[in-house]
């Protein structure tokens, strides 16, 4: 219901209850003083009629002739002794045949009150009377006119004060209608203009309130709301540009309150801080629970009592990682975590020194390998059949490495040198790891390995879907291949936000060696290279998975997991 509505039924409420207890207690005070105007009249009547018979030696006869000089010609007298007997009455023309009015209702209240009166019926007569009785020293007077429609209408209180307050009542609704209507015009505008800011309309025309204090009071409401929208506006800009640059960023940068919770964070911070723990988390503020992070605790909370602007610097070694924290304490009581990766450098020019080596050393092998086994073919005509087929088919496995190897190769460049060929397109992640897990089913079932996953059935993403299946193939064929036997695969998106899924791949198997974390990415890395080369791996999948990360704006890390295995922890962008 409109304000206006609940205003109007409200005061008008009020309004008639006030104007109904009035009528009433008015209506009844008319009626009571009718009331007793009939009192009055037939008192007068008693009283002359006691004073007669106090003067005079009264006589039946001489009594109705004093009776007749009274206006009232229906009035009925009669005269009681102190036993009930009737001495008079004047309706009747022998009195002593009337049965005793002791018991009568205004004769047994005059007894108690001196004055008794009532209505009712007279079987004497068979007539309604209105009785008055009055209690003397010897005898009872009691007077009565008859209850008819003329003596009712005399008791009746006046209704023209009924009808006049009734006219009143209408013309106050009238008035607060119009009064109610006025006084919530300013506040149905507001109304209006709160429904419009609520949906994120532009409000560019002003509205116009009445001139009076609310609608002063209301003008001022929308100029303070558009004073606010455009402060609002310039801090939302401004805000953007610092969310920008935190996401380009190549730190790792994270803002907290003075309670150590998350404000903002991009997501080489996030991925910095799943790296550092040992668990995934969906809130990064749980790094200060780690015991690397004791230092810089204990310098935020003595940077907090001091209320100053400071500064710490930390060097954190773990998963083959080297990382440089700083940590801000500003003066409002927030502060800020930068984390570096100051082994990354060093990687890549490492990686430079040793390509072409590397290259040249794993091509080597397989042609040489053809090699010996096409000379021995083309040297020995008369070799076994059998011998022969075993040879060339040796030949042609090696061919396939060599194949995968230069495959794998062409990938590499293509997404350092030729990233254009790579088009984007509408992909659905749940559904690429789908397509995986199925392709490789068979090899699943064959090492007894069981997938866990962890993830929603609708993950869209704009990216390469060739790339992002190299990504999960080249993980599950690296567990697969090295993690060992009756294996536990968990893939989970831990956590997501509006840029960005964030992923971990991890197994219970053998896992490596710290010292080699930081390395498995490069290209050609072996951790075993007498055992890689055997099993068939090119060294190139996992450089081949961080370039297909880094394809589509995100980071890859690994670290051994509390359980034995390894665990991959990478981030996607959505578009």
């Amino acid at each position: 219901m409109k304000l206006n509505r609940r205003l109007f039924l409200y005061f008008s409420s009020t309004f008639f209850l006030l104007i109904a207890i009035i009528a009433f207690f008015q209506y009844q005070r008319e009626k009571e003083f009718r009331t007793e105007q009939l009192d009055h009249l037939l008192s007068t009547y008693n009283y002359t009629i006691h004073n007669y018979i106090e003067e005079q030696n009264w006589t039946k006869e001489n009594l109705k002739g004093l009776i007749l000089v009274f206006p009232d010609t229906n009035l009925r007298v009669t005269l009681i002794d102190m036993k009930g007997n009737v001495l008079f009455d004047n309706t009747v023309t022998d009195s002593a045949k009337l049965e005793n009015h002791l018991l009568r209702p205004e004769i047994v209240m005059s007894n108690t009150q001196k004055t008794g009166k009532a209505i009712r019926h007279s079987f004497t007569t068979g007539k309604d009377y209105y009785y008055l009785a009055y209690r003397y020293k010897l005898y009872y007077i009691r007077t009565a006119l008859p209850y008819n429609l003329d003596l009712n209408s005399m008791l009746k209180a006046n209704t023209y004060f009924l009808y006049f307050m009734a006219i009143v009542l209408v013309l106050a609704f009238f008035a607060l209608y119009f009064i109610s209507k006025n006084f919530t015009d300013s506040i149905n505008r507001l109304r209006i203009f709160t429904n419009k800011a609520e949906q994120g309309e532009i409000l560019d025309t002003d509205i116009r309130f009445p001139n009076d204090e609310l609608g002063e009071i209301s003008n001022n409401i929308v100029q303070l709301y558009k004073r606010m929208q455009r402060t609002k506006d310039e801090v939302n800009k401004e805000r953007e540009k610092l969310i920008k640059h935190l996401q380009i960023s190549q730190e790792g940068l994270g803002i907290f309150s003075s309670e150590k919770k998350e404000l903002l964070a991009n997501s080489h911070f996030i991925q910095y801080a799943n790296i550092l723990a040992d668990y995934q988390s969906e809130n990064s503020d749980q790094i200060f629970n780690l015991p690397e992070f004791d230092e810089i605790n204990q310098f935020i909370d003595e940077s907090l009592q001091n209320d100053q602007l400071t500064r710490k610097r930390i060097v954190i070694e773990k998963n083959g990682r080297v990382l440089k924290v700083r940590c801000i304490v500003f003066q409002d009581n927030t502060f800020e975590i930068s984390i570096n990766d100051i082994t990354a450098q060093e990687h890549e020019n490492e990686l430079k020194r040793h390509l072409t080596q590397n290259i040249s050393h794993e091509l080597k092998t397989p042609v040489s390998s053809i090699l010996g086994y096409m000379e021995s073919i083309l040297t020995n005509p008369n070799l076994d059949p059998q011998r022969q087929r075993f040879f060339i088919e040796r030949s042609f496995v090696q061919a396939q490495r060599l194949s995968a190897l230069l495959q794998d190769i062409s990938i590499l460049n293509k997404i350092d040198e030729a990233k254009k060929l790579f088009e984007k397109e509408p992909c659905n992640i749940a559904q690429i790891i789908e397509d995986v897990l199925y392709d490789v089913h068979l090899q699943i079932e064959q090492k007894s390995c069981v997938v866990n996953k962890n993830f929603h059935h609708n993950l869209p993403i704009q990216g390469n879907r060739s790339l992002l299946y190299s990504i999960f193939r080249n993980l599950i064929d690296n567990a697969l291949t090295y993690a060992g036997e009756q294996l536990t695969i968990e893939l989970n998106c831990y956590r997501e936000d509006e840029q960005f899924y964030y992923f971990s791949f991890s197994d219970n198997g053998i896992g490596i060696s710290e010292e080699h974390l930081s390395k498995i990415f490069e290209r050609f890395y072996r951790i075993d290279k007498g055992r890689s080369r055997k099993m068939g791996g090119t060294g190139l999948g996992l450089a081949i998975v961080k370039n297909a990360v880094l394809f589509h704006k995100g980071t890859i890390s690994a670290k051994s997991t509390p359980a034995g295995g390894l665990s991959f922890i990478f981030s996607l962008r959505k578009f």
